[in-house]
């Protein structure tokens, strides 16, 4: 693998910190400011659709610029969200900085899959793209469990002004070792928007949202529904948030491992074993050990989804892939907010910190109909052409 790489896994090793550290801070937030835990899931809900928004906006706006360049600007937009996080007066100062880091978010995962799986021979995109994420993953494994624990010794304020340096980290390892990419040939905010006329990229894009909400209907209120319902002291939920992490790396190799062998096999295999655990969550979380398991194979189930979920939109919208891949980063994200939300609405609504499980249950099982779905539409129109027959622009040259 390109030592490029390593440059996109240390940028997503600083978003996924700030991602997913805002769960096991969640109630410490909610009391500093004086407000419900449902109330401070909007944290969550606020960060997730603007990836939604961010996604393609700052692609669209980046695709007049060259990758690298775009890349580092989005790495300098996350660091100053995360700094206005961090010195934020109050909830909704808070929220805003949360808003202005997602910005970054989906762009920068989605311009750098392209560039992932450009600077890699076809058979091997997928691999690529499961590298860059490692630094998500690993994120979960040492960034959350450490931005945890220094939230509640120091203070969560600490936490992101730690993930803003982190942010500057990652903006000099892309100025270091990204080679310079030049802007694609003939790529236009017109001509990336011609993929989505193919009905399975909007598939694809749809199985992204239901399947990996599932993972976050659950994984939102990991917290409260430990503390209160499994019996964990607070403290323990930094070591949860590790096996949820360590669930998510091994998800994530085997994701890449298989997706570039046999994808959609992959999915209905990960899809349909996330719907059935999270089912079964809503007994394990009155068994501390079941617990346990039940946090690690949600998170390996749930991220196994999502090196297929992204090559299978790169595949599908070949020749305009940029805008696509940054909206299905977008698109996670959309199925994370949806799934803060709902899973708030059933804790607020009196049915307990479990019944986020079962939202969980319902929207992986809704993505596994789709993916079926859309394997019967493949078998149906074998030779359809795929991003609306727009011819490929030129490859962008490997950098080994």
């Amino acid at each position: 693998m390109p030592l490029a790489l390593i440059a996109l896994a240390i940028g997503a090793f600083g978003i996924g910190t700030t991602e997913f550290v805002i769960m096991g801070l969640l109630p410490r937030i909610a009391g500093d400011y004086g407000v419900s835990i449902p109330s401070a899931g909007l944290l969550v809900t606020g960060y997730a659709l603007g990836v939604v928004v961010g996604a393609p906006l700052m692609t669209a706006l980046g695709t007049r610029i060259g990758r690298k360049t775009m890349l580092m600007l989005l790495m300098g937009l996350f660091t100053a969200g995360n700094l206005l996080s961090a010195f934020a007066p109050s909830f909704p100062v808070m929220l805003a900085g949360r808003i202005v880091t997602s910005l970054a978010h989906g762009a920068f995962f989605g311009i750098g899959s392209v560039v992932a799986a450009d600077l890699v021979a076809p058979q091997k995109k997928a691999g690529a793209i499961a590298t860059m994420f490692t630094g998500l993953t690993v994120a979960n494994i040492v960034g959350v469990p450490l931005g945890t624990f220094i939230g509640q010794a120091v203070g969560w304020r600490a936490t992101f002004a730690g993930v803003a340096a982190l942010g500057v980290l990652g903006l000099l390892g892309i100025a270091r070792l990204v080679p310079a990419m030049p802007r694609a040939e003939g790529a236009h905010l017109r001509r990336e928007l011609t993929a989505f006329r193919n009905p399975q990229v909007l598939l694809a894009m749809a199985m992204t949202v239901l399947g990996f909400g599932g993972v976050f209907a659950a994984i939102t209120y990991i917290a409260p529904m430990m503390t209160n319902v499994t019996g964990y002291a607070e403290g323990s939920v930094t070591w949860l948030l590790v096996l949820f992490g360590v669930g998510m790396f091994l998800g994530n190799l085997l994701g890449g491992r298989y997706a570039d062998r046999k994808l959609m096999p992959m999915l209905y295999t990960t899809l349909g074993g996330l719907a059935v655990v999270l089912a079964l969550f809503t007994l394990t979380a009155h068994n501390k050990v079941a617990a346990a398991v039940t946090v690690l194979l949600v998170g390996a189930l749930g991220f196994a989804t999502v090196p297929p979920l992204q090559k299978r939109v790169l595949d599908q919208a070949h020749g305009a892939p940029t805008l696509a891949s940054a909206v299905n980063i977008g698109a996670f994200n959309l199925g994370n907010a949806l799934a803060a939300w709902l899973g708030g609405m059933v804790i607020t609504a009196g049915l307990g910190y479990t019944a986020p499980n079962w939202v969980g249950a319902v929207l992986a099982g809704a993505a596994l109909l789709l993916a079926f779905w859309s394997a019967a539409l493949e078998r149906r129109t074998p030779g359809r052409v795929t991003a609306a027959a727009v011819p490929a622009a030129a490859p962008v040259p490997a950098h080994h």
